[in-house]
C-alpha cells in the first residue's frame, strides 16, 4: 500500500489491433499476477484456434519507476508483439503534481524502451479500476478517494492521459468494471479487501485484452474458465458494450484525434480548439471554442458512447451537469461541418 505525500484519427478501426503472431508482455504487479491474468488471456486465445505466448513481470505493488530497473532486460530482449503496461494501483489516482513526478515520466520511458527494442509492438496501458469503497487509506489527504466515483474517475482520465500523450492504446478494464457495477449488480468483481480482482473480475479484464487486440467480438468467446454460463454472458456482454462497440476511442496515434463511435464519420473531427473549465467539473461545465463558430448541437456522451444530455442551438457556453454522476464523460460540439470534442470528469 502507497500513501499520499501531499495533499487523432484513431490507430484501430472494427479490426483491431490484431498481429498474426503473438508475443505479449504484461508488465504490472498482483493486479496482473492475481488469477494469473496473462494466462487467461492465453487460453481465451486459445479457444478461438489462435496461439499466442505470455510474459508475466508483476511482482507485488510494483511501479513503473521500478519497472524500468527491473524490467528493462526483458524489453530489451525485444520480439515482443503487443506490451501491457500496469502502474501501481493507486498511484495515477493521486493529486496531479504527485502523479506527474512519480508516474507519468516513467510511463513515457518504458514507452520509449519498449519502441526501441521492440519497434513492432502495439503497447497498451492497462487501465484498472478504482477501489470498491474508495482508497480509505487515503481519502483524509485526498477527499476525490474517499469514494469508489471518485477514484476510478482519477484513474480513467490518468490513463487516458497516459495514452494520448504516448500514442498508444489503452485497454480500459476499469470502465469494463465501471459497466458491470452499474448495470450487474450481483456480480462480485473485487476479493474481500475490496481491490484485487476476484476470479470474475480477472476475467473480464483478459476478454477486454482479447477484443482490443483482436478486434474480436468478445461475445464469441468460447472459454468460460470455471464461471457459470449467466455471469460469462453478463462479463462478456459489458466487453462489448464498453471494448468492442467503441473500438475507435481507446487508440491514440501520431498527429490524430480520438473519435467518438457515435459521431457521423464522413464530418471532420477535432479537438485542438475546444477547451472546457472547471474540469473535473461539478455542477456547470463551461466551454470555450476558438475561433468561435455557431454551434447547432451539444452533446455529452458517458464512458459507453451513450449521449446523456444533448442541447440544440445552445444561447451560452455553459452546459448544466448537476445531474451527471461522478465519472468520465466527452464534450461534442458540432458546427454543421465539424465535430469538435473533448473529455472531462465529474468528481462529486
Amino acid at each position: 500500500m502507497r500513501r499520499l505525500l501531499s495533499v487523432l484519427i484513431v490507430l484501430v478501426c472494427s479490426i483491431g489491433i490484431y498481429a498474426q503472431s503473438s508475443r505479449i508482455l504484461f508488465i504490472g504487479n498482483s493486479y496482473t499476477s492475481v488469477n494469473n491474468l496473462p494466462e487467461l488471456v492465453q487460453r481465451i486465445y486459445e479457444s478461438a484456434g489462435t496461439s499466442v505466448e505470455v510474459t508475466m513481470l508483476a511482482p507485488g505493488g510494483c511501479t513503473f519507476q521500478q519497472h524500468c530497473t527491473s524490467s528493462m532486460s526483458t524489453i530489451q530482449s525485444g520480439g515482443f508483439d503487443y506490451v501491457v503496461l500496469q502502474e501501481q494501483s493507486q498511484l495515477p489516482s493521486f493529486p496531479d503534481g504527485q502523479f506527474m513526478q512519480e508516474s507519468y515520466p516513467y510511463a513515457q520511458q518504458l514507452c520509449e524502451a519498449v519502441r526501441l527494442y521492440n519497434p513492432e509492438a502495439q503497447i497498451a496501458f492497462y487501465m484498472t479500476w478504482g477501489r470498491k469503497n474508495g482508497d480509505h487509506q487515503n481519502c483524509q489527504y485526498f477527499p476525490p478517494l474517499c469514494t469508489y466515483e471518485g477514484m476510478d474517475s482519477l484513474l480513467y482520465a490518468r490513463y487516458m492521459m497516459m495514452a494520448e500523450d504516448n500514442h498508444t492504446c489503452v485497454t480500459p478494464v476499469g470502465a469494463a468494471w465501471h459497466y458491470v457495477r452499474d448495470h450487474y449488480p450481483d456480480i462480485e468483481l473485487y476479493q474481500s479487501d475490496e481491490s484485487h480482482p476476484a476470479y470474475i473480475g480477472s476475467y473480464i479484464a483478459a476478454c477486454c485484452f482479447y477484443s482490443l487486440f483482436t478486434g474480436q467480438n468478445p461475445m464469441d468467446i468460447t472459454w468460460n474458465g470455471s464461471l457459470d454460463e449467466a455471469a460469462v454472458y453478463k462479463a462478456k456482454f459489458a466487453v462489448k458494450s464498453v471494448v468492442f462497440d467503441s473500438l475507435s476511442k481507446w487508440c491514440f496515434a501520431l498527429d490524430t484525434v480520438p473519435h467518438d463511435s457515435t459521431s457521423v464519420s464522413y464530418y471532420e473531427v477535432t479537438k485542438e480548439n475546444l477547451s472546457v473549465f472547471p474540469n473535473p467539473a461539478q455542477n456547470v461545465l463551461s466551454w470555450t471554442l476558438s475561433p468561435y463558430t455557431d454551434v447547432q448541437t451539444l452533446t455529452i456522451f458517458d464512458l459507453t458512447g451513450r449521449p446523456v444530455s444533448k442541447l440544440v442551438a445552445p444561447e451560452s457556453n455553459e452546459v448544466d451537469v448537476s445531474t451527471l454522476k461522478s465519472g468520465i464523460y466527452f464534450l461534442e460540439l458540432f458546427d454543421g461541418k465539424r465535430r469538435y470534442q473533448t473529455k472531462f470528469s465529474i468528481v462529486r
